[in-house]
């Protein structure tokens, strides 16, 4: 073929512009820290960072899960609107209660498009 490196050359090109351009997607929320907090009363206070390429109100993180060990959901954060300017973004859960026995909870991202999936951490003894 005459023109194949000029085609290799497009090729290369094309995938590098899509490479580029896929993170700019929004994808999964991830959850990229949390600590947890007892309170004096036993509950537990949560601090949540997520990141998600927020694009608005058709889609963005749009809560948080505590859950435990068995998949029971805890407790939730909701998130009712888009943080497209503010990434990563930390939110504050208080007055929760981890069932007796439960040592580590998982918190976990959800956003509108994609549900549950993204990065989790683990928080706990």
């Amino acid at each position: 073929m005459r023109n194949a490196p000029q085609i290799a050359a497009l090729i290369a090109a094309l995938a590098s512009v899509a490479a580029v351009a896929t993170p700019a997607a929004a994808g999964e929320a991830d959850v990229v820290a949390a600590e947890a907090t007892r309170n004096s009363d036993g509950t537990w206070r949560f601090e949540v960072t997520v990141r998600h390429a927020d694009e608005g109100s058709d889609h963005y993180a749009d809560r948080w899960d505590i859950v435990a060990p068995d998949g029971t959901v805890i407790a939730s954060r909701t998130l009712y609107h888009p943080h497209v300017d503010e990434q990563p973004f930390t939110r504050s859960l208080s007055g929760v209660e981890i069932p007796a026995g439960v040592e580590r909870v998982t918190v976990r991202a959800h956003d509108s498009v994609h549900g549950e999936g993204g990065e989790t951490v683990e928080v706990g003894e």
